[in-house]
């Protein structure tokens, strides 16, 4: 891959492991906190791009918590542990492997961004509990443009502030419908495919597909 200027970085699944605010109540959840967490994150998904078809927009911390309604109620969670799973999807665990390479990819000056459907405050708050502060150039929201990826422009931000061009861009999401998004947008998008999964038929195929974010280190 070459001629990249900027790596830009989806946050939630690719970054940040979505699952770990409900882990972290699995021993008051049950077994069951695995399918519930899962639930959770597939709601959240659906409503944001159903909101963004409606022109019905909510920013992200909204649509977690209407999220969480919905898969509190399907899984039967005691109700009063809404505000605990909420707050602690404001400190999602980094997948193990991030800081470092964000810390070689730093070395190397590459331009690095994030760029999410979080809100600005969540996606703040996320890296600097992480102490990630000090790697990225920018941390971009769709709040910029107010609708949702993959909506082409959201992933027109970062070319706007960086003046490149499309291809001068690597993208990585672990989510395939947002890999595509931003394929068919003209960046280079690289799938993560952290849990073995499917690619969707969407009329992109990434010519790259990692594992985790480390193979990335080998691509650039």
């Amino acid at each position: 891959m070459k001629n990249i200027k900027a790596i830009i970085f989806d946050a939630y699944g690719t970054l940040f492991d979505v699952n770990s605010a409900a882990e972290k109540c699995k021993d008051k959840i049950g077994d069951k906190w695995e399918g519930f967490a899962n639930y959770w994150r597939t709601t959240q998904l659906e409503y944001t791009w159903l909101r963004s078809l409606m022109n019905r927009h909510k920013d992200f911390w909204q649509i977690t918590e209407d999220s969480l309604d919905k898969s509190i109620k399907a899984f039967n969670i005691d109700p009063s542990m809404k505000d605990e799973l909420l707050n602690l999807y404001k400190v999602l665990s980094p997948f193990k492997e991030v800081p470092e390479v964000l810390k070689t990819l730093k070395e190397k000056k590459f331009k690095l961004a994030i760029l999410s459907n979080g809100t600005p405050t969540l996606i703040n708050e996320l890296v600097k509990n992480n102490n990630l502060n000090n790697l990225f150039d920018d941390l971009f929201s769709i709040e910029q443009v107010g609708i949702y990826k993959p909506d082409s422009k959201v992933y027109d931000i970062p070319i706007q502030k960086y003046h490149i061009e499309k291809n001068e861009v690597a993208f990585l999401s672990a989510n395939t419908w947002d890999v595509s998004g931003g394929g068919n947008y003209g960046f280079n998008s690289i799938w993560v495919n952290r849990n073995n999964n499917i690619f969707d038929f969407l009329d992109y195929k990434p010519k790259n597909e990692i594992k985790n974010l480390s193979e990335l280190i080998n691509l650039i």
